[in-house]
Formats: structure tokens, sequence, C-alpha cells
């Protein structure tokens, strides 16, 4: 089993959803099942309808996953496990309160020193402890041993004791922090691999040591991506107009070499190797998925592309393509076809020569051909083709350049009576 982490108080970013991605790929080649986990603890920062947001996002890439779980629902096993901890005196009752630990890390700070808890509450008796009335978090008890473990990327990683520390498991209002929910929910889930960013190396052993505390036994394998630069929200880009397959395709190519430039998620399952993958930070660029988007336009099908401009015509379709010489999204293509069909009435180079061209053709029968209307046009205006073909050229297209009218008029024939309005 795999699992991919949704955070409710954020957007999606395109490093989360390559973690997303690399998570359904693995889940395909080991024949495991991926669910998505819904982290919803935080009910003071929680977005509402975030988790459902960031879902539709997800299902855009068609990323196939058996179940989704929220954290939220998940409380009763995170305090009883914990008062297991504090039962067998591996966890224990912190009273100190915020304002005191944010002084002491003054404090360390001043001295230039990292800051460690130094485990004041740890040695009180038990009756200390059920005589005192104040609030109090859950802390587990600092390990004697280093901690280590082994990275499918990286090799062998240790943390000593120190660094993992006496970290907190339930806050003051006994709601379980965010490495303790996240030990537990990989123990109740039966996750056996873990695929996230290198920033979360660190959290790595405080979560194998509360499973450990916990005699839990079955080792989990992980997998840390190397860092993605310039991080950019993966909505953002969906509303730029960028193909959902095109995002997926670069955020895979990033830092590896791929049997092929362009190709599907189905395509990628065939050589796909998590091993390969970079171990050094990789940067997001978006010139170079501008291109690739470009390349993924170019072998859309026609009908489909039409659909996403809200058409359901392949001439649309084909339209479409012909600005790619100079567009590469779906938004920059959607400003064409608005052009094409906007209202033209104001013409700054010859306004007397546009609005007699503008009329001639509202009045023209149905033409197959351009040549065909060009002639009409020249009989009905007394103008050589020379005269007329750049206000044209404009009525047809919202502006002068870009591609040859001859390529665009077979394809916009049948709208002439929207287009010349």
């Amino acid at each position: 089993m795999l699992r991919f982490a949704v955070n409710t108080t954020k957007d999606l970013s395109v490093s989360s959803l390559r973690v997303a991605l690399f998570n359904y790929m693995l889940s395909k080649k080991t024949d495991e099942e991926l669910i998505i986990r819904i982290e919803d603890i935080d009910k003071k920062n929680n977005i509402e309808g975030k988790d459902k947001e960031i879902i539709d996002l997800i299902n855009l890439f068609s990323i196939e996953y058996s179940s989704i779980i929220y954290q939220s629902e998940n409380l009763k096993y995170y305090q009883k496990l914990a008062m297991q901890l504090m039962a067998q005196k591996k966890a224990f009752a912190c009273f100190c309160s915020d304002e005191k630990l944010e002084e002491l890390k003054q404090k360390a700070e001043e001295k230039g020193k990292k800051y460690s808890y130094d485990g004041f509450c740890e040695t009180l008796s038990d009756e200390t402890v059920l005589n005192c009335n104040a609030p109090f978090t859950v802390r587990i008890k600092k390990p004697k041993e280093s901690i280590s473990f082994n990275d499918e990327l990286r090799g062998k990683l240790s943390f000593k004791p120190f660094e993992v520390d006496y970290f907190r498991i339930l806050t003051h209002d006994k709601l379980p922090t965010y490495n303790y929910a996240c030990a537990i929910d990989d123990m109740l889930y039966n996750i056996s691999t873990v695929i996230r960013d290198e920033d979360f190396i660190s959290d790595t052993p405080r979560q194998i040591y509360l499973r450990e505390s916990l005699n839990y036994d079955k080792e989990i394998k992980y997998i840390h991506l190397a860092k993605l630069e310039n991080d950019v929200l993966v909505k953002d880009l969906i509303d730029e107009g960028f193909l959902p397959s095109a995002i997926a395709n670069y955020l895979l190519s990033l830092g590896n070499k791929t049997p092929k430039e362009v190709f599907e998620l189905e395509e990628a399952l065939e050589w796909f190797d998590i091993e390969k993958f970079p171990k050094k930070s990789v940067k997001f660029n978006i010139e170079e998925l501008k291109n690739l988007n470009k390349k993924h336009l170019e072998l859309i099908d026609e009908l489909r592309l039409s659909k996403i401009l809200g058409f359901a015509d392949t001439d649309i379709g084909k339209l479409a393509k012909l600005f790619l010489t100079e567009v590469s999204t779906i938004k920059e293509i959607k400003t064409n076809i608005e052009k094409v069909f906007s209202s033209k009435t104001i013409y700054d180079e010859n306004q007397e020569t546009f609005d007699k061209l503008k009329n001639c053709i509202k009045k023209a029968p149905y033409f197959e051909r351009l040549d065909s209307l060009q002639d009409y046009i020249s009989k009905e205006i007394n103008l050589s083709k020379d005269k007329y073909i750049k206000p044209l050229k404009y009525i047809l297209t919202g502006k002068e350049n870009g591609p040859d009218i001859s390529d665009i008029y077979p394809l916009i024939k049948n709208y002439l009576g929207e287009i010349v309005k």
C-alpha cells in the first residue's frame, strides 16, 4: 500500500503533484493500492473545500487511487496509542508553556546554540503530574540510540538522539502532531513504501522511532525525491491552459533520461524506474513546459481539442492547431479563437475600405473557396486584392499577423455569419 498526503491548509503545488505521480507510477509497477490521505487535523488553518479542490485536480491527471481517508476520523486511535505510550513510560506529560519554550529558544539563539528541549518534565513524578491542573502536551522520550534507515535513492541515513529529540505527539488540545499522525496512519493502513519530498527527511527518523516505540516491526521503505525548485501551483497552470498530460510528462522527465520526449502516463509505466531519478535538486522551467505543452497540443485529436475550446467541430480543432505556430497553451489559443469571432468595427489603417469590405462580405453568398470570395469582393467594391487583403485578414481573424487566411478560410467558411457581424 502506498499513500499520497493532501494538506488542506494550502494549494496543490507541482512539487506535491510530482510526489502524487511517483506514488501512482510505483503503485502500478508493484501492483499495490494507492490511498489518498487528507491531513485535516489543523482545524485552525484548514481551508474549507480545499480537499475537494485538490482531489478534483488529482483526478485531472488520471491518478488512480483506491480510497480517501481523513486523519480527523482517526482521532480515537491517536489518543489511545498516546495513552499507551504514557502508560509504558515511553512518553510523558509536558507542562512547559509555549511562552516558556519560546523564551528558552531565544536564549539558546543568543548564545549561538541550537535549541533542544531539556527533558525537564520527563522527570516529574506521577504524583506531581496528577496534582497539576495546568494544560499539558505529550512528548515522546528521546531515543537512547541513533535512528537509521535506508533511503532507496540516497542509501543509509542515520540520525543521532539529539536530532530526534523529545518531540511532541499531542498538542495542548490533545490533537496529534504531524509526525505522530503520519506514523500512526502508516501503521493503520499497512503502508509499504513512502514517497515524499526531501524536505521531509528529518521527519522520517521520528516516525520510525514512534512505530518502534509501539512495537510495530514492519519495515517501511522510504524514497525522498530531490527538491523541485521554482515551485508553482497546479491550479495556476491549468488556468493558464496547460494540459494535464503535458504537465505530467514534464514532471516525470525532469532530471531523467526518458526513451522519448513526448509520452502519456501509460507509456511511462513501461520504463519507469524510481531508482534512476535524480538525487540532486531539479528546476521547474515554465518555458520548457510551454514547448512540451505545444507538442502535446499538436498530437491531440482535433475534435477533442475543439470541445476543450467550447465547440464540437473538427474544423475548430484544426484552426486551433494553426495558431500553435505562435502560441503554446489552451488559454492563448482561446484568445486567438475569440478574436476570430469578435466584433470588428474599427480599423485604424483605412476605415472606409474596411467598412465597404465588411458590408460586402455580409451580403456575399456562400463560397466554398477563398479565391471565389476574393473574386466576388474585387467585383463588388472594385478593389484589387492587394488593396483589401490586410483588412480582409483582420475581419476574418481579428489580427493582421499569424497563419495565412488561405489556411484559415476552409476552417471558418461555415461560421462567416458569426464572424462578420
